[in-house]
């Protein structure tokens, strides 16, 4: 399966709780309607059927790709690599 970037899941993930915390879901059906689109690309990107399964399973993948990003990241200070 392939895998959203994490930028445009973490993008995702932060307008759907945002969007859903706000309440503006309850009063405006535009905001019902981006609702629902939201909660199905974030099940489609994450291979899930349930918005509550596709979050806890972005944020997972999220984790991951944070801990992988500072695994590869170089330590601080003056890079080995590079030569002056």
């Amino acid at each position: 399966m392939l895998m959203p970037h994490p930028a445009v899941l973490r993008r995702l993930v932060e307008e759907y709780e945002a969007l859903t915390r706000s309440g503006a879901t309850e009063e405006q059906p535009q905001a019902q309607a981006q609702a629902r689109d939201l909660a199905y690309t974030l099940c489609v990107s994450t291979g899930t059927r349930d918005v509550g399964h596709a979050l806890e399973t972005a944020r997972q993948w999220l984790d991951a790709a944070s801990a992988a990003d500072a695994a590869v990241r170089p330590p601080t200070g003056k890079d080995p690599h590079v030569y002056a």
